[in-house]
């Protein structure tokens, strides 16, 4: 029981409630279901600031087999604190939401999903002439990426942490192995038999903090599922092919040991975007899981970075990471 318990929040005190949990650190947080056009059911969560009225938004995307219930939220609370309002939705087959777990059929849909939630937050007068950001990581910057491409002056920026704009060849299956799953997806799309290491070890540096992202119960812990792993080898393959095309600011943060996204692929997308407005940051020694994964030193670094760009594009008074 006790340790049932223990898996009810990623802060690991089982006797303090989300509220409280939220009212400690300063910001308001809430969780509702948001009905996509296509029908599905999809957990959505809001980290607000408590102080005063937000700067700005940031719309944030999780990266393939996490979740906004748990370690991911850290970011969004960070964000609520410096000032945003954060909002985030569970992907289709992820998290809280409807559909097989793990099973992303089609990152286009996906897309459609982000792209009318988070319309709906920035129609809202609340937030009326509000910047509004995009944040992802991993798979969720490759689909900021999609979002930016369905309305390219919609947002005033983007932050893509390690996005997965392509598969790291250290990741990918081995030849002959991707001819044969392109051609058993086509017949059993949701097996999951891909063959590849625990991403859980590959992103996340602290052992300690490794211990606690396995402790998610929301974590996908099966091997990926053919017809995911086709659909994002087509889709990374296709923005690749269209980095030229980014056009909105962005920051792009990459630890220079990722073996999960490749920061070659991060340092390409810098290189060819045609963005007037446009930052890398490629950290020595980092993995794939830069604001959760690394030491708390290296989490502060990444935050700041992270801040100094959007406090550069936000008016109003500027705030620091103590």
């Amino acid at each position: 029981m006790e340790e049932s318990q223990e898996l009810l929040h990623f802060w690991g005190d089982a006797n303090v409630s989300e509220e409280e949990y939220y009212e400690a650190q300063g910001i308001h947080g809430s969780k509702s279901f948001y009905t996509s056009p296509r029908g599905l059911s999809l957990l959505t969560r809001s980290w607000l600031p408590l102080s005063s009225p937000p700067r700005g938004i940031i719309c944030m995307v999780h990266g393939y087999g996490n979740d906004i219930s748990w370690t991911f939220q850290s970011t969004a609370i960070f964000f609520a604190q410096m000032g945003f309002a954060s909002f985030a939705l569970d992907l289709e087959g992820h998290g809280h939401s409807q559909g097989l777990k793990a099973f992303v059929p089609n990152v286009d849909l996906a897309v459609d999903d982000c792209f009318s939630f988070f319309n709906s937050i920035k129609e809202k007068p609340e937030f009326h002439g509000l910047p509004s950001f995009l944040y992802g990581e991993s798979m969720g910057g490759a689909i900021c990426l999609l979002i930016h491409f369905r309305d390219p002056k919609a947002w005033k920026g983007a932050i893509l942490a390690a996005p997965m704009c392509k598969i790291s060849d250290s990741v990918k299956p081995r030849w002959p192995i991707p001819q044969i799953l392109f051609l058993v997806a086509k017949f059993l799309p949701t097996l999951p038999i891909v063959p590849t290491a625990d991403l859980l070890d590959k992103s996340v540096k602290v052992a300690e903090k490794k211990l606690i992202a396995g402790k998610n119960p929301m974590r996908y812990r099966g091997k990926p599922r053919l017809g995911t792993v086709v659909e994002l080898l087509r889709i990374t393959d296709y923005l690749h092919n269209r980095l030229c095309d980014v056009s909105l600011p962005f920051i792009v943060l990459h630890g220079s040991a990722d073996v999960v996204t490749d920061p070659d692929v991060s340092r390409a997308l810098y290189e060819a975007a045609k963005s007037e407005d446009k930052t890398i940051k490629i950290y020595e020694g980092m993995m794939h899981s830069l604001l959760f994964g690394e030491t708390d030193e290296n989490v502060k670094i990444v935050r700041g970075d992270i801040l100094s760009w959007l406090n550069s594009r936000c008016e109003g008074r500027e705030i620091v990471v103590s």
